[in-house]
């Protein structure tokens, strides 16, 4: 199993996820804004479990089978309180996923965190690539993966919270992203 580590960068913390998080998650992520572009497998309207049932049976078991990643983004000056949740998937076309509370948007803290994240990715893991697919109507999500560097390298259909909307399908090589290619 290759562990999470703790990642920080000059304003966040990145928390490996664990159980005691799912309170935090179900209290932040059942939001129309934060889930209306997720894939259609988040159940909504969210239970009252789904933040515990998610984190115990399906993130925790996936980091422990080594094919997922997962993080909790906190603040570096208030390390206590969870913002959000950023994760990487060994999954053919999608391998990273974020969200993040509706009151902490526009401060540039996800594309802060995609960079530590990326750099686990590709330096630590050495993957060779990284896809990510998001809902062609997810303009700020657009707006992380252009500032990456990323380039738009299809389109598909999908079925999302929100129903079916095309997907965009970005990517970024490890060469690129170190600065090699």
């Amino acid at each position: 199993m290759d562990c999470p580590l703790k990642l920080a960068t000059d304003r966040l913390v990145l928390m490996p996820l664990n159980l005691e998080d799912a309170p935090a998650i179900q209290e932040l992520f059942p939001q129309w804004e934060v889930v209306r572009y997720l894939d259609r497998r988040v159940p909504w309207p969210y239970p009252e479990d789904g933040a515990l049932a998610y984190v115990r049976d399906i993130a925790l078991p996936a980091m422990v089978a080594g094919r997922e990643w997962h993080w909790m983004i906190r603040l570096s000056s208030e390390p206590e309180r969870v913002i959000g949740s950023i994760s990487l998937y060994e999954q053919q076309g999608n391998n990273r996923g974020f969200w993040l509370a509706p009151q902490w948007w526009g401060k540039g803290y996800m594309r802060e965190a995609c960079r530590a994240i990326n750099a686990y990715w590709f330096e630590t893991l050495a993957r060779p690539v990284m896809r990510v697919p998001k809902a062609v109507a997810n303009h700020a999500s657009r707006k992380v993966s252009e500032s990456e560097g990323m380039r738009l390298v299809g389109m598909q259909d999908g079925h999302f919270v929100c129903g079916p909307m095309r997907v965009e399908i970005w990517e970024i090589t490890r060469s690129e992203w170190l600065g090699d290619g």
